[in-house]
């Protein structure tokens, strides 16, 4: 709040430097008050005080002085300390002394910055802070993993928790919703594998096999791949935002309050609701993506439907598929899991619900990606 002496018309605000040597003397009149204050701003960014061992500030001769005139006043202090000299006199009118005083105390000039270390030592403390946060993250999202679990077994063994309206809500939120844009990329994808198939296939005479390739690919990597990827960026990261932006309304609290249990309430459908569709999807994604495959076939290489399939069923077998479906579930559980988590941890500003939103979908997708690897080594050793 600004607090000005009268309203009389201002007094344009001047100073007046008298140098000797290594002292220099300023002395300050008229208003310095809001109305002045870019004058003063420019004139006072021009002095130097380079060289100058002593200063002395006379400002008995101010007229009128508000806040801003005595933040600029207190600035002018500090600009001549950093400069390297030291303070010899500084005086402002009796009448203003409450007002400098409580700027003073106020002002503390610019925020210190620590020094950084230089080269390869600055560089090992981000990545050892980058790596601590890491940690705590995931020791974080451990603990909340035992919470979501905990709550499912209470859920399943007792059917009565279970809300089945938010359930449902869900389902049509992140699996009917997501039905075009899948079912659209899904096909594109088989056009691009079958495609790239032909092309190197040709070389050996062996483009039969290109729906070998397709098949295999796509129901056991790529189908369930891409659906959780999309669902990740897609329901996961509205997961996010939408718990964010409740617990920065205190609505959250507001439920707690209420008596409600907020992993009942928020956390459990989203589960749930994940869980039972994202096998469903990956199994829709399969169907577009050799559809997309056998129509590119078949312009391609003349390969008709009904041999489309028959191939593709000499070629793949229930394995094939179940291997794919298997790891939807899970990847449902990671993607739900982490939208809700970060979710949770939203604080203090909007600018907290953005970060934490890309936060968790990149999350979401490396923890998608780290597991299909696992499941791929563990096949592997398997041999299934």
């Amino acid at each position: 709040m600004t607090i000005l002496a009268d309203a009389k018309p201002s007094v344009p605000a001047r100073y007046r430097a008298d140098r000797r040597g290594e002292q220099l003397r300023l002395e300050l009149e008229g208003d310095w008050v809001t109305a002045q204050a870019g004058t003063l701003d420019r004139a006072l960014n021009g002095l130097s005080f380079n060289s100058v061992r002593q200063v002395e500030i006379d400002g008995s001769r101010i007229g009128r002085m508000d806040s801003v005139g005595a933040w600029l006043l207190l600035r002018l202090r500090y600009q001549a300390e950093q400069g390297g000299g030291t303070i010899g006199a500084f005086s402002a009118p009796g009448n203003f002394a409450a007002l400098r005083e409580a700027m003073h105390r106020d002002y503390s000039g610019p925020p210190e910055r620590p020094p950084r270390p230089p080269g390869i030592l600055r560089f090992l403390n981000e990545t050892g802070a980058a790596a601590i946060e890491i940690l705590r993250t995931g020791y974080a999202m451990l603990g909340y993993l035992g919470l979501v679990t905990v709550e499912s077994a209470q859920t399943i063994a007792h059917r009565r928790m279970l809300r089945l309206i938010p359930m449902l809500n869900q389902i049509q939120e992140t699996g009917i919703s997501a039905l075009p844009i899948l079912g659209l990329l899904a096909l594109l994808l088989g056009i691009v594998i079958a495609y790239q198939g032909v092309d190197q296939l040709r070389k050996f005479g062996a483009e039969i096999f290109t729906v070998n390739l397709l098949g295999a690919s796509m129901l056991r990597e790529i189908g369930v791949l891409i659906t959780a990827i999309i669902v990740a960026g897609r329901s996961g990261s509205a997961f996010t935002a939408h718990i964010g932006t409740m617990k920065l309304n205190q609505e959250i609290d507001a439920l707690e309050t209420s008596g409600f249990n907020v992993a009942e309430v928020l956390v459990m459908p989203r589960v749930i609701a994940l869980v039972i569709v994202l096998p469903l999807l990956t199994f829709y994604a399969d169907l577009m993506g050799l559809i997309g495959g056998a129509v590119m076939c078949y312009f391609d290489l003349g390969i008709t439907f009904p041999a489309f399939v028959h191939q593709l069923h000499d070629a793949i077998g229930a394995s094939t598929f179940w291997v794919g479906i298997v790891k939807a579930p899970i990847f449902a559980f990671i993607i739900a899991l982490v939208g809700c988590f970060e979710g949770m941890r939203v604080e203090g500003n909007a600018a907290s619900v953005g970060h934490l939103t890309t936060r968790s979908v990149v999350e979401s997708i490396f923890l998608v990606i780290v597991f299909d690897a696992g499941f791929s080594i563990l096949f592997s050793i398997l041999d299934v």
